[in-house]
């Protein structure tokens, strides 16, 4: 059966994987494990794109990896995805207390649609949410269990 040991990255394509490395580092505290470039043919038909040029950076994070992409060739059009799109995605940061980390984010600039909110029913029931973007309008959202 093939079925998946685990999850191993989450890519996201940026503009500038420079300042999306920048504001994870400044925002977060994350630094890159490494930044690569990649070209070729192989990678051509691995992304389905002609004359593909990429720069790429993984963010590790417990138990998974934030691959920032940045294509230096083709260039592609902003982010204008809305959540409810097809294809339209969020990546979720688990935090042990969400108001401090809230109010951490806010004082660094970070604007959110929301303050933390808490699920009121269902499985989640007692877990608490909130969302914001960063610099390229992808959707981010922090996440705190219930106790």
């Amino acid at each position: 059966m093939a079925t998946p040991r685990g999850l191993h990255h989450v890519g996201v394509t940026v503009r500038s994987i420079e300042r999306s490395l920048a504001w994870y580092r400044d925002v977060f505290g994350l630094e890159p494990s490494f930044v690569a470039l990649s070209e070729g043919p192989v990678l051509e038909r691995t992304v389905g794109l002609e004359n593909a040029r990429l720069r790429y950076a993984m963010l590790e994070l417990s138990g998974c990896r934030l691959e920032l992409i940045e294509y230096l060739s083709p260039i592609g059009d902003d982010f204008t995805l809305r959540n409810c799109e097809v294809g339209a995605t969020h990546v979720c940061f688990e935090v042990a207390d969400i108001d401090a980390v809230y109010a951490e984010l806010r004082a660094k600039g970070v604007e959110f649609s929301v303050e933390p909110s808490q699920v009121l029913g269902g499985v989640l029931e007692g877990d608490r949410y909130c969302y914001f973007r960063d610099p390229d309008g992808i959707q981010l959202e922090l996440w705190q269990r219930a106790e």
